[in-house]
């Protein structure tokens, strides 16, 4: 019995510790948490335009918005359609990797200002997309059908754009997510007509190269 008490004490301390080191603590909807970045990578500096990202989550549901500020071009490929290489324009982005390691294996989720999406698991075994190692996509068929939502509105007159998501915590047998802690990071390209395909590239978290795919640098992202 007092080997479960002790048990039970540092299990519940763990998680405490846990949710005080995390760089973000999202509450259940209609709560929010909002956070912005504007740092170029791997630069590190704030010379991205500003990128502010909204969260929120029910019990099933991922709710996470983006609001691209600054923006003057509003480029993208009005050809491309769901999944396809949209990340060659302009994007705003999120890696999402239920639990606490440097994951090799995690969801990446990106949509344009088109309403247009990426949706994909990435395999990264080396963790930093390595050029000797493997480095694959797995993608999700029908998003829609699985319970995925998008809507993206443009404000050109303002030089913003707004998406408003929905991902389901099904797809990271993540359902019912309080007390748990995860990892993430968020991204955003510019680019133009002028400089396409050459890209700005802005992170939350920043990688330190000009690679995304570097999962040492996600940040830690628990529950409340």
């Amino acid at each position: 019995m007092i080997r479960t008490l002790v048990t039970l004490a540092v299990g519940a301390t763990m998680a405490i510790a846990s949710e005080c080191k995390a760089d973000i603590k999202v509450p259940e909807c209609p709560a929010r948490t909002v956070f912005t970045f504007n740092t170029g990578i791997p630069e590190s500096g704030p010379s991205c335009p500003l990128t502010s990202v909204s969260m929120c989550y029910t019990s099933t549901q991922l709710q996470l918005d983006f609001t691209a500020y600054n923006e003057t071009n509003f480029y993208f490929d009005p050809k491309q359609e769901t999944n396809e290489d949209i990340w060659e324009y302009e994007v705003v982005e999120a890696f999402i990797y239920k639990g606490t390691d440097d994951p090799q294996t995690y969801f990446e989720y990106e949509v344009n200002p088109n309403n247009v999406t990426y949706n994909s698991f990435v395999y990264n075994p080396s963790r930093i997309r390595a050029d000797d190692a493997p480095f694959d996509h797995a993608l999700i068929g029908d998003p829609f059908a699985d319970g995925f939502a998008v809507d993206t509105k443009l404000d050109k007159q303002n030089h913003t754009w707004k998406s408003t998501n929905t991902i389901p915590l099904a797809l990271f047998n993540g359902e019912n997510p309080k007390g748990s802690t995860w990892r993430m990071n968020f991204f955003r390209t510019v680019t133009s007509p002028k400089t396409y395909p050459d890209q700005q590239l802005c992170g939350w978290k920043n990688t330190n190269a000009a690679n995304f795919h570097i999962t040492s640098a996600f940040g830690t992202v628990s529950f409340v």
